[in-house]
């Protein structure tokens, strides 16, 4: 497996997906030592292009390595994931590091212990390199940060790898180790995963504790394969006292995701309902999909459940939200924060409880309506985000902070309605660049909606390779 020659066809360590990582350490092919040193040197060639890293530590990431190839050379590895090098999002705290949130206004405090995911990772013997970049307090689907240099997408480096879990997608697509995590509370997760060819699944809420919870706030894998993304669900989809509104222990089958399409009732959203319409290479990569399953099941074309009432609720929320936090700022932090989130937040001060209260009762509006969906249907296909790309150096799809969530129509709903979603890639454009396909399922429905991405991958066929960076 161990990439020795340039010109060898064979997959680099840092490659590797994290079940070949394991099979390999089991089977003495290589260590957790070797695998670490060709993945950072692959980081070394690749990060001044894409800056998607925060807190990298290859020296702790080493000490790490050679305590778990010790372990795998006595024949007993530390857990489901000893070895493996993983990266976790800024605003999941791990212990020692500073929690910034992507913004140059929040005081560099090292967080005391590690966030519930992160602890997980840990106790399976995850080796932590790196924390990866994130926008202002997470409110951007983009990699500008105030804080944290630009982060690129490794598909094209003009390009956005999307937001708010921005570095891990880049890291991810660039292969920086198989694993990554990140945070989901409108598309977080399953965007950038989208907009960077990879698996990104926001859990069922619950389904992974997290540390401080919020209403539709996940955390979730972001790989390059389904089987991977199970893997890591394995070891965090575990209870945290810490979160009070994680679920309780259940007996979930991470492994058992063979699933067929067969007489399953699957719905095509093709409109969203609101915000922006699908670009033409989105919407034929979605119909791809559909047709994909249509050849083994009943796919059913569907309306969005979003309306324009929802969306613009949920937006005057987050604002009145946002501007909670800013307005405890001092001016000279004001001063820090990204203009763009600063002019957002802002706005959330003209509006009245009122309208802050009828914004917040939309998510039960939302819930409403995916009820009602799922009560006909048993999952549902549509594009993650409507966009193919943006500019890199943009902070939204629209680039316009009085409009700011025009792109996560298809996303958002399901954070607000608790249900499970994972963005797989659908395919490529003329150009190249991924295009990325959702698969929601009923609440609680984890593994079947990781099944019907397997499947998917399955009828998908074989991928275009990643990219490689830049010569020097």
């Amino acid at each position: 497996m161990h990439k020795k020659r340039a010109d060898e066809a064979v997959t680099s360590l840092h490659d590797l997906s994290a079940v070949d990582l394991i099979a390999g350490y089991r089977a003495k092919q290589f260590s957790p030592s070797e695998v670490l040193e060709d993945l950072l040197a692959h980081v070394v060639a690749w990060e001044p292009h894409l800056k998607a890293l925060y807190a990298f530590d290859p020296d702790g990431a080493r000490e790490a390595a050679k305590a778990s190839t010790a372990r795998w050379t006595g024949g007993e590895p530390s857990g489901a994931l000893d070895g493996v090098p993983v990266t976790v999002k800024d605003n999941i705290a791990t212990k020692g590091v500073p929690v910034p949130l992507g913004a140059a206004s929040v005081k560099l405090v090292p967080a005391e212990k590690d966030a519930p995911p992160a602890a997980r990772l840990r106790e399976a013997g995850a080796i932590i390199f790196a924390k990866t970049t994130m926008p202002d307090y997470g409110m951007l689907s983009s990699g500008l940060s105030s804080f944290h240099a630009l982060a690129r997408n490794p598909w094209d480096l003009t390009k956005n790898p999307g937001g708010s879990s921005a570095g891990a997608g880049a890291a991810a697509a660039a292969g920086y180790g198989p694993l990554h995590l990140g945070t989901d509370i409108g598309g977080s997760v399953r965007l950038p995963a989208g907009w960077c060819g990879l698996v990104g699944l926001k859990p069922s809420f619950g389904r992974v504790p997290i540390d401080p919870a919020y209403v539709g706030r996940v955390a979730g894998p972001m790989t390059r394969t389904v089987d991977d993304c199970a893997l890591m669900m394995s070891v965090i989809a575990k209870p945290d006292r810490r979160d009070g509104m994680s679920l309780p222990a259940e007996p979930l089958n991470w492994k058992g995701l063979e699933k067929s399409p067969r007489k399953l009732r699957i719905g095509l959203m093709l409109d969203a309902g609101c915000g922006l319409a699908p670009e033409k290479p989105v919407r034929e990569v979605a119909v791809k999909a559909a047709k994909a399953f249509e050849s083994a099941g009943s796919v059913t074309e569907v309306d969005g459940i979003l309306t324009r009432e929802m969306l613009d609720g949920l937006d005057s929320f987050w604002r009145a939200r946002m501007w909670d936090d800013l307005s405890e700022l001092t001016p000279a932090d004001q001063a820090k924060v990204l203009p763009y989130i600063f002019k957002w937040g802002e706005s959330g001060a003209k509006l009245s409880g009122v309208d802050v209260i009828r914004g917040f009762n939309q998510t039960m509006a939302i819930r409403a309506a995916a009820a009602k969906l799922f009560c006909e249907l048993d999952y549902v296909i549509s594009p993650t985000a409507p966009n193919v790309n943006y500019p890199a150096e943009w902070a939204s799809p629209t680039n316009d902070p009085m409009k700011p969530f025009e792109h996560i129509a298809y996303t958002v709903p399901w954070n607000m309605s608790e249900n499970p979603a994972v963005s797989v890639n659908g395919g490529f454009d003329a150009k190249g660049f991924p295009i990325g396909v959702q698969i929601v399922g009923r609440r609680f429905d984890d593994i079947g909606v990781l099944g019907l991405a397997k499947a998917f991958e399955a009828l998908r066929g074989a991928q275009r390779p990643w990219p490689k960076p830049p010569a020097r």
